[in-house]
């Protein structure tokens, strides 16, 4: 079981299926397996979010290749949104926590709703099988902008931070939390941050090209088709090296990364024994050209992590939504 902790934070811290299908079939996904990462011959994928989003779209990749590596003949997917995911969590584990044949999708997006809700039903109730994927998040200005690189968006924060909105997601949302985190490790007062929420990537676009917001923060996904023609420059990438050639915001003096990854996660109630089944049919499974072909497609990256360190990745992204949700005084 997930035990959150809380602990000091220093500085700031194509789908590969066609439609979306009620299930797959092991003929669908061209099953290639040889019975190593066996665990059923039927699975259910709970998917905490509507239909088309990065949580079913990883869920459904996911279901494809255990079909694919031969972990399961079909699989079921149900899509319970609302809350960030914490109405899925809640569904999850009071109808599957000892459900074997039943995985649950989560993530960032999942942690920082918790935060922020605070909901009766949190991620204690889950154990963690294993990181998938991180989508990372990048800021962007206009190709107009004075701000070079990151060390000039941190002086005009310190500046007046008033005078630099910053565009993301929704309110409470990953973009708010690393923007909380970034304005914080520039040493800027975070009580000060000027921060745009927006439904889409598009309206993120949108208000940078406007000059409503100096700064845009979303996935790379959504801002490359403007970096491409020109019209947006990335400054910097919340990873911990660079990616899609944009220089890491750490490496650039910064003490600020964050990455919206996405993983698996089991009941509180399923045994140790099955626990680690699960652990090695993830092993098989991502190693499937159909997984492989769904990170290149959508600009994920591959971020295995599981066991331990997992669970205290988690702990310490729990820390910092909390710490952030606080600073920022954001309310549900």
């Amino acid at each position: 079981m997930l035990n959150i902790k809380r602990r000091h934070v220093l500085g700031g811290l194509a789908l590969a299926t066609a439609a979306p299908l009620w299930a797959q079939t092991a003929s669908s996904a061209k099953a290639e397996g040889t019975g190593k990462g066996r665990l059923a011959s039927k699975l259910r994928i709970v998917i905490p979010a509507n239909a088309g989003g990065g949580w079913d779209q990883t869920g459904r990749a996911l279901g494809a290749a255990l079909l694919g590596s031969g972990a399961a003949d079909e699989i079921e997917y149900e899509n319970k949104g609302g809350k960030g995911g914490t109405v899925g969590l809640a569904y999850y584990a009071d109808k599957y926590s000892n459900d074997p044949n039943t995985l649950l999708m989560g993530g960032m997006v999942m942690v920082g709703a918790v935060a922020l809700h605070k909901p009766a039903v949190d991620m204690s109730r889950i154990q963690p099988i294993a990181r998938l994927t991180s989508d990372y998040l990048v800021m962007v200005v206009a190709a107009s902008s004075p701000i070079r690189n990151v060390g000039d968006l941190a002086g005009r924060l310190r500046a007046n931070p008033k005078e630099v909105p910053i565009a993301g997601g929704s309110a409470g949302g990953v973009d708010h939390v690393f923007a909380g985190v970034f304005t914080r490790s520039s040493r800027s007062n975070l009580q000060e941050l000027v921060y745009l929420p927006f439904a889409g990537g598009a309206e993120v676009v949108q208000a940078v090209l406007d000059g409503k917001a100096v700064v845009g923060i979303s996935g790379y996904s959504e801002f490359s088709a403007q970096l491409a023609s020109g019209k947006l420059r990335a400054i910097g990438v919340s990873s911990k090296r660079s990616v899609f050639g944009i220089p890491a915001i750490r490496a650039q003096g910064i003490d600020a990364d964050m990455a919206n990854w996405r993983g698996v996660f089991t009941g509180q109630g399923v045994s140790a024994a099955r626990h680690a089944e699960m652990v090695e049919a993830m092993k098989v499974a991502i190693t499937h050209e159909s997984w492989q072909k769904t990170l290149k497609q959508n600009h994920w990256e591959s971020s295995w992590l599981a066991g331990p360190g997992f669970n205290s990745f988690i702990d310490l992204d729990m820390t910092t939504s909390q710490l952030m949700v606080y600073m920022l005084k954001l309310k549900a």
